[in-house]
């Protein structure tokens, strides 16, 4: 491809550069005379290509969009500088040769290739020596690689109700850890980088109506200058609609099923389905597919959140997070040595070979009606952030859907991949552990009103009956301890919060 398209290049701009070359006589519009000249004596191919070549040299950072502008032309000038060229703007055939060898050089480096991704529709280049596909999460892919440094997630939303500009604003407010660099809107998407910790990300979002699609990179630090040639490729090209992903079309055939019954389905906070059970319950292992959620009988990659319930490794979690799994990842303790799953309940242990600090105090009676609360967890990580979330609410019901006694009703706010996180009260004992919200749309479809507000938690009742089936020395909570401000409330829980990760379908 080298050759062809040097030989491309260089026919269409014999012609052009020349003239150029003498429209004026300062540097400045010399510039803007070569670039109108490109621009004017060029096919866009060529002018994509251009672009494309550059950003893998890492001189140029934009949308690959064939206008030869100050930005073009200021790529050109460094690069002829960096190696030892006129910086005249002007290609000749000593730029071509360097251009296409060292493009061509950091594009075989990083094994780039392109990916129509089947969970969101969306086509992104992959550099596929640096990653390996992990599977599916809940909201789209994800690319990992081995060492676990650098990160590549597509995600789309479209049964969640966000506009574009909701999730712009929530990408961009600040996050302990979390430091926004850069945040544009522009149009129809938008550009956010920033860093976290040790770690740089950036995200870029599209939106078509309803339909908004995405993708975020994150990599260490150390890595920056290594990662900066593919992350400015990989925002150029990004095609967020290329094609349709698999399931796209609405079920309107549960729709209609469900207008016919009283019992509203539920849609786990990482997008699965929850539908109330004949007798009143609601049960992960009833679960439909359809609504726009998956079928969590089928097994599909997830994530979610989880907390430390005893000093020798067990951590709590939901049974549609850890089920069907390959192996599940916790935090940074690495892959679990042991996995128990109750369905009937939506919980799961899952074991670390470590010596855990701070197992979270589990309340030995249900909460009170009203009562002030806090869910911590991991939503949409890797997008929104890999920092803790916490949102606050209140307790709305003592029972669940269909005065279901097993769960709570509460208000604070839950988003995918809070599945399986703490609820807790002010003084830091665990209430309740997070499940379920309501699938708004589908509640929308029957009454003509969109639900606020309406989320469940599984009651710590229930969470220590399965912690004593098993055999797990869980700590109980002092009935009498005093209650905190949210934020001290929220530091004796942190460290004790873990985001928790299904890979590969068993």
């Amino acid at each position: 491809m080298g050759a062809g398209l040097k030989a491309l290049l260089a026919g269409l701009l014999v012609v052009a550069a020349p003239g150029a070359l003498h429209a004026a006589p300062s540097q400045g519009a010399v510039r803007d005379s070569v670039a109108a000249a490109y621009q004017d004596n060029t096919d866009q191919e060529f002018r994509v290509g251009l672009q494309t070549r550059l950003a893998w040299t890492g001189d140029y950072v934009g949308a690959f969009d064939g206008r030869i502008g100050p930005r073009s032309m200021d790529a050109i000038r460094a690069f002829q500088a960096r190696n030892g060229q006129p910086a005249t703007g002007v290609m000749d055939e000593a730029f071509l040769d360097a251009l296409i060898a060292q493009s061509d050089e950091t594009l075989r480096q990083f094994g780039f290739g392109w990916q129509d991704d089947s969970r969101t529709g969306a086509r992104i280049g992959i550099p596929y020596e640096m990653v390996q596909e992990i599977g599916a999460t809940e909201v789209g892919t994800m690319w990992r690689s081995p060492d676990e440094a650098v990160e590549i997630e597509t995600v789309r939303f479209v049964k969640e109700g966000y506009t574009l500009a909701e999730v712009f604003d929530i990408l961009r407010a600040p996050v302990d850890g979390k430091v926004v660099a850069n945040a544009q809107m522009k149009g129809d998407h938008f550009e956010i980088e920033g860093t976290e910790g040790d770690r740089l990300y950036s995200i870029r979002f599209y939106g078509r109506g309803g339909d908004l699609r995405g993708f975020s990179v994150a990599y260490p630090k150390a890595l920056k200058d290594t990662m900066a040639p593919y992350v400015a490729v990989a925002a150029g090209s990004f095609s967020p609609y290329a094609t349709e992903p698999a399931g796209a079309e609405p079920d309107t055939g549960a729709i209609a099923e469900l207008s016919q019954d009283p019992r509203y389905r539920l849609a786990f906070a990482n997008n699965g389905i929850m539908q109330a059970s004949a007798t009143g319950g609601a049960r992960a292992s009833d679960a439909p597919s359809g609504l726009g959620g998956y079928d969590v009988s089928e097994g599909l990659d997830s994530s979610g959140s989880g907390f430390v319930v005893s000093q020798d490794g067990w951590v709590l979690t939901n049974a549609h997070v850890a089920k069907s799994c390959r192996s599940v990842s916790v935090g940074t303790f690495g892959t679990a040595s042991q996995v128990v799953i109750d369905p009937d309940n939506d919980l799961a242990l899952v074991k670390v070979d470590a010596k855990l600090d701070n197992p979270l105090p589990i309340a030995a009676g249900k909460p009170r009606l009203g009562e002030d609360i806090l869910a911590l967890g991991f939503p949409l990580r890797s997008i929104l952030a890999d920092s803790l979330n916490v949102t606050r609410g209140n307790v709305s019901s003592l029972l669940g859907l269909m005065n279901d006694a097993n769960y709570l009703q509460i208000s604070a706010a839950v988003q995918p991949g809070n599945s399986g996180g703490p609820v807790i009260d002010l003084a830091g004992r665990v209430v309740g552990v997070v499940t379920a919200k309501l699938n708004a749309v589908a509640v929308a479809d029957i009454t003509g009103d969109i639900p606020q507000s309406i989320n469940f938690a599984i009651r710590p009742d229930v969470v220590t009956d399965f912690l004593a089936r098993n055999n797990v020395d869980y700590r109980v909570a002092d009935a009498d301890a005093q209650a905190l401000s949210v934020p001290d409330a929220t530091d004796r829980t942190a460290q004790s919060v873990l985001p928790i990760l299904c890979l590969g379908n068993s």
